[in-house]
């Protein structure tokens, strides 16, 4: 994936109703019933937390250590953790070193994570293809003979003249030639890319003639790709992903699926009322937007988590809740069964702890795994439901 300028992610989310909110999450919980909410509470407990996992995170270890094989040629025959359930829709993911152009990524490393994952949910979603990635995350798919799709992704730039589109273009050209289309669910063209062209020029709304100007550049991508598809005679649903209050009518009008990334954290939403927010907002943002289009396409949530650290004390908070583990725990008791009663389709952000976000952005961009980046799994318990 393109490494992009860090940016604030607060602006991006409107605060909804919150009486609405409670009223949701307060029936959701009795609908489910029997979970229990997880809280750590004092400042001591926290800061422990926080200090004990800041080493944890951004250790590395072997992927060996982590997954055992009954035999070693042989990935299938990795042994089961009891502590993953299937429990989620899906999960966004993205294989470590798949930044361009270091592009330090390998197979072994991401079968791992594909055993790991497969043990979660049957979808993982992409955001580009750089380095390989597709072609790695469906060989491992075939290796370890899991029951698992991918969302595959090209993650264009605005300002490069189509360079990282086409780059990508190939080799997710060569990787459906390899491996068919039996393991893909659709293939996304985009990644907030409204929004950053939005950023990028001054403005804030995505049908002003500016968010226009910017859909007329992406939408380029998007037909070139259906174009692709259709001359390999490959029939796979085409969409586009982008934060939750920024898709531009016309692209959505010309896709076959919209992705929306929708985070409470970033809108300062407290983790005792993120799980109905999240669903509220992208109600009201997103399905409703998507109802009025000609073309309804189906939408899904691309992102929604909660980090559980920071690099420094001026980012551990959103202003009424921490950066930590005792709440993303809350964050995954509250939503992930509601979500999968109600028939949200999501993709739970994220499978593991980013090096490079910590590096390269700070704060808490590189906390939001549910696995450390040494593949480990953090201090919390997988909720139990099917997905």
């Amino acid at each position: 994936m393109e490494k992009a300028p860090a940016k604030s992610k607060k602006t991006r989310y409107l605060v909804g109703d919150f009486d609405r909110t409670r009223k949701f999450f307060t029936e959701t919980l009795q609908v489910i019933g029997g979970l229990v909410l997880v809280i750590l509470i004092g400042v001591g407990v926290a800061l422990g937390v926080v200090l004990s996992k800041k080493d944890s995170s951004t250790s590395t270890s072997s992927s060996s250590s982590v997954v055992n094989q009954t035999d070693a040629n042989d990935p299938s025959s990795f042994e089961k953790d009891s502590r993953l359930k299937q429990s989620f829709y899906g999960i966004a993911y993205t294989p470590a070193g798949s930044q361009y152009p270091d592009c330090g990524n390998s197979l072994d490393d991401v079968i791992t994570d594909i055993q790991l994952l497969s043990q979660l949910t049957t979808r993982v979603r992409l955001y580009g293809a750089d380095c390989n990635q597709s072609a790695l995350v469906l060989e491992a798919i075939k290796q370890t003979k899991v029951n698992m799709s991918v969302v595959i992704a090209n993650y264009p730039i605005a300002t490069d003249d189509g360079a990282a589109y086409e780059r990508q273009a190939l080799v997710i050209e060569d990787a459906l030639t390899t491996y068919g289309i039996d393991n893909i669910i659709g293939v996304t063209v985009g990644n907030e890319f409204i929004l950053d062209y939005l950023d990028d020029n001054g403005a804030t709304d995505p049908n002003s003639d500016t968010g226009n100007t910017g859909a007329e550049i992406l939408l380029g991508f998007i037909n070139d790709t259906k174009t692709m598809l259709s001359n390999m005679s490959i029939s796979l649903p085409v969409g586009n992903a982008d934060a939750g209050s920024y898709f531009n009518d016309l692209v959505l009008e010309d896709v076959d699926y919209g992705m929306a990334n929708v985070h409470p954290w970033f809108a300062n939403v407290s983790v005792d009322d993120a799980a109905g927010w999240t669903w509220l907002f992208f109600q009201d943002n997103d399905v409703e937007l998507a109802e009025s289009l000609s073309n309804n396409p189906s939408m899904s949530i691309a992102e929604t988590g909660w980090p559980t650290n920071s690099t420094d004390a001026g980012n551990e908070s959103n202003g009424p809740s921490t950066a930590t583990e005792a709440n993303l725990q809350t964050f995954l008791d509250t939503f992930v069964c509601q979500a999968n009663t109600n028939g949200t389709e999501y993709y739970f952000f994220e499978a593991f702890d980013e090096v490079w976000k910590l590096e390269e952005f700070g704060g808490v961009e590189g906390y939001w795994g549910l696995f450390y980046s040494n593949k480990t799994l953090k201090d919390i318990t997988i909720p139990d439901c099917s997905s």
